[in-house]
C-alpha cells in the first residue's frame, strides 16, 4: 500500500502550501477521494472551502468544474441537454457540467430540491441520461460540494436520499490565532494557485482505487462495522439510523484510511476514527433530541462507546 500512502501524502503537502492548520480534515478529504466517495463540506461562510476544493483539484490533476447553485438552477444547468442542429438536422447532446472528474458544487441547498435531485443519478451510478440516452462519467467522478449552514433565506433542506450519497460530511471551522496569522503571512493579498504542483492524474487515481479495494478486513471487523449501524437504527435519540449504504461507506473509508496509514489491513482503530464523518450525516435526530441539544455526532460517539470492540487477534492482521 506504498502507492496510496505516497501520493496521499503528496497531496497533503501540496494542499497545505494554500490550506493552514488543516491537515486531519484535509486527509479525511483525500481518503474519500481515494474512495471514490463523495465530501460535503457543512459551514461558515469564509472559511475556505472553496480554496480547499480548488486547491485539491490542481493537486489531484484531475478535471474539474465549479457549479454556483442558486435557486433559478436547473437540472439540465447541470446533466446538459439535446439541442436541434440545424445543419444536420439531428438533435445533439451539450454536455453539462457534471461531465468531469471533480464537480465543485458550490453552496448546493440554494438549489430548488428538483435540481439537487438530477444529481441523485450521476452520484450513485456514475451516469446521467437526457432525454432517454443514458451517458457514463469520467472516471473518477467526485462531488465536492459546500453549504452553508448559517442562513435560511433561499436555502433548501438536502434531502435524506441526497444526504446519504455523500460518503462524508466535515466542518472546517475557524482557525487558529496562530494558524490565521501564518495564512496572511503565506498567502498575502492573493491566493497562489500557480505554487501548488499537480502530484497525480485521473488514470493512476482509478488505480489507487482499485489498489484500496484490496486492502484486508478480518470478519470481526465487519461484525464490528455492522454492530456500529444497527445500534444507530435502534438509538431512542434517533428517528433514522445509518442505512446500509452507510456501513458499506465505512468498510470502504476504512479500507482506504488504512492504505494511507501504509498497511493492508484494518485495524478496529480505523472504524472509530472514520465514524463520526462518515455516519452522522447519515442520521436523523427525534424531535425530543434536537430539542435538548443532541447532535447527529454526540449520539455516534455514544454509539462508539457502547458498542464492543473486537479483539485484536492474529486473524484481524492476516492481510500484512
Amino acid at each position: 500500500m506504498g502507492d496510496i500512502a505516497h501520493v496521499s501524502g503528496r497531496v497533503l503537502e501540496e494542499t497545505e502550501k494554500i490550506i493552514v492548520g488543516k491537515r486531519d480534515k484535509i486527509r479525511l478529504i483525500i481518503m474519500a477521494v481515494l474512495a471514490g466517495g463523495h465530501v460535503l463540506l457543512d459551514d461558515l461562510p469564509g472559511v475556505g472551502k472553496t480554496t480547499l476544493l480548488k486547491t485539491l483539484s490542481i493537486a489531484l490533476g484531475c478535471t474539474s468544474k465549479r457549479v454556483q447553485f442558486v435557486p433559478d438552477l436547473l437540472p439540465s444547468d447541470i446533466c446538459g441537454m439535446k439541442i436541434y442542429n440545424q445543419k444536420t438536422g439531428d438533435f445533439q447532446v451539450v454536455e453539462g457540467p457534471v461531465m468531469t472528474n471533480l464537480l465543485l458544487a458550490d453552496e448546493i441547498n440554494r438549489a430548488i430540491p428538483r435540481t439537487q435531485s438530477a444529481l441523485l443519478e450521476a452520484m450513485e451510478e456514475r451516469q446521467v441520461t437526457i432525454d432517454a440516452e443514458t451517458l457514463p462519467l469520467p472516471k473518477p467522478f467526485l462531488v465536492l460540494a459546500t453549504e452553508n449552514p448559517v442562513e435560511s433565506e433561499s436555502t433548501f433542506r438536502l434531502p435524506a436520499a441526497q444526504m446519504d450519497r455523500f460518503l462524508i460530511r466535515l466542518s472546517l471551522g475557524y482557525p487558529a490565532a496562530e494558524e490565521e496569522t501564518r495564512m496572511l503571512q503565506n498567502l498575502g493579498d492573493r491566493i497562489p494557485f500557480e505554487t501548488v504542483e499537480t502530484v497525480t492524474c485521473a488514470e493512476e487515481l482509478v488505480k489507487l482505487q482499485d489498489q484500496a479495494a484490496q486492502v484486508y478486513v478480518s470478519d470481526a471487523v465487519a461484525a464490528y462495522i455492522v454492530a456500529l449501524a444497527g445500534a444507530t437504527r435502534s438509538h431512542t435519540d434517533l428517528s433514522m439510523g445509518a442505512s446500509p449504504r452507510g456501513s458499506r461507506g465505512l468498510y470502504r473509508a476504512a479500507k482506504v484510511w488504512a492504505a494511507m496509514e501504509g498497511r493492508d489491513y484494518v485495524t478496529p482503530d480505523d472504524v472509530q476514527y472514520l465514524a463520526v464523518p462518515v455516519l452522522s450525516h447519515r442520521l436523523l435526530l427525534t424531535g425530543q433530541a434536537r430539542f435538548s441539544g443532541k447532535s447527529a455526532e454526540s449520539v455516534v460517539r455514544e454509539v462508539l462507546s457502547s458498542v464492543e470492540v473486537p479483539p485484536r487477534t492474529e486473524e484481524m492482521f492476516r492481510g500484512r
